[in-house]
């Protein structure tokens, strides 16, 4: 037997089956080095670093306070990726979330997190993701008004049908799109960081008076760690 298999993961078409001599099917190695760093780099800074720090700021209404949300938000989606990490090395078995929850709860609990995973995360996910992107594509072609929402849904319909052709078709060529983005969307944000330090050093300090003058309700302060840690999400998905 010399075809293989392509497998599609979350999204992501990232390995291949492919029978060996005996006959047993076991997983191909597909991804390099610097495709796994592109993969994570690129799904945790998604389309939600755009839209997020105003989600963040509008349920605080304090700079000070949203830098702190920034700051713990990271902390914990670190401690996150390193436990992942290690359990990534201790059980080295496909399946990420799934196979993590069936070893240490059963296969129950581990069938409830992908069903959950398969029908509501990654769907409502991908199409926020892909709802942000058209918005900001179709902004320049409507500088004095909002976009026509049909325009917007159009665009981000077709987006994810292509994406998803290309996974189902390419593992090289969904890894190759994925650095590209992951390439563009760095240099927009050091792009934006830069312009907003020159804008700092040329005295427009004027945000930073009362900077901790906001909203502290408990369901204020939940809501801009949801933004937070929404923009930091994706640290589980290699």
């Amino acid at each position: 037997m010399s075809n293989s298999i392509e497998l599609v993961n979350g999204g992501n078409n990232v390995v291949e089956q492919q029978p060996t001599e005996g006959g047993k099917v076991e997983l191909k190695r597909k991804i390099t080095l610097l495709n796994g760093v592109g993969l994570i780099v690129g799904t945790i800074i998604g389309s939600g670093i755009f839209v997020s720090p105003a989600g963040v700021y509008q349920s605080t209404e304090s700079v000070g306070v949203s830098i702190i949300v920034w700051t713990l938000s990271g902390l914990f989606s670190t401690l996150g990726a390193l436990c992942y990490a290690e359990l990534g090395t201790s059980i080295t078995r496909s399946g990420g979330d799934y196979a993590y929850i069936y070893l240490a709860f059963g296969p129950l609990a581990a069938f409830v997190r992908l069903w959950v995973a398969i029908l509501i995360i990654r769907p409502t996910t991908q199409a926020i993701i892909a709802l942000t992107f058209a918005q900001y594509a179709v902004k320049p072609f409507f500088p004095d008004c909002e976009p026509p929402q049909n325009s917007v849904r159009l665009l981000a319909a077709v987006c994810l049908c292509l994406l998803t052709a290309v996974n189902c078709l390419s593992v090289r060529w969904s890894m190759r799109i994925q650095d590209v983005f992951t390439v563009a969307k760095l240099a927009a944000l050091v792009a934006i960081i830069l312009v907003g330090v020159i804008y700092l050093i040329g005295g427009h300090t004027e945000h930073f008076e009362d900077a901790f003058k906001g909203k502290y309700s408990p369901t204020d302060i939940s809501l801009a760690f949801y933004s937070g840690l929404f923009a930091f999400g994706g640290w589980n998905y290699l």
